[in-house]
């Protein structure tokens, strides 16, 4: 077994709800197995005040909490990714940058919870709804034996993954 740390870097449009919520499950709930991080392809400026609600409970550094766009982490100097999963369909369909060291890829879907209809709780329930579904992909990824695995077979579990969860 390997003490490896993987990078994985969740991708959104707005980098705002999804990616944000995947960068803090993968950091806080993976024993240190990943680092999550986020970003979108136009980010929105903020992060939605949901998210950073779910991120404050699950003990997430808030100050690490920004919407930034994607093209930082194609920069020379970013962290090398190993996973880049994308977590909603317009940021799946977008071109994006080249990611320097040829990282896996995948798409996890999940609905906005931004625009869940209703009122506070009913959108609270939403991010709850999609955080407790990317817990469940990360813990998924997280139980692989990584480190024995080739490049072309994690690609298929990633997408394994996504469907089976």
């Amino acid at each position: 077994m390997t003490n490896k740390t993987y990078n994985i870097l969740f991708l959104c449009t707005h980098n705002s709800a999804r990616s944000v919520l995947g960068e803090v499950v993968a950091s806080t709930l993976t024993g240190g197995r990943f680092v999550g991080y986020s970003a979108g392809s136009t980010p929105g400026g903020k992060v939605n005040p949901f998210a950073v609600e779910i991120a404050q409970k699950m003990g997430y550094p808030l100050e690490k909490l920004r919407s930034k766009s994607w093209d930082e982490f194609a920069l020379p100097d970013a962290p090398r990714m190993d996973f880049i999963i994308t977590v909603c369909d317009n940021a799946a369909g977008e071109v994006c940058p080249i990611w320097v060291g040829q990282p896996v890829t995948a798409h996890w879907g999940f609905p906005d919870p931004s625009q869940a209809p209703g009122d506070d709780e009913a959108k609270r329930r939403a991010f709850q709804d999609v955080m407790l579904g990317l817990k469940k992909r990360i813990q998924l990824l997280a139980d692989l034996p990584l480190a024995s695995l080739e490049a072309m077979s994690i690609q298929q579990k990633l997408k394994d993954i996504h469907h089976s969860a």
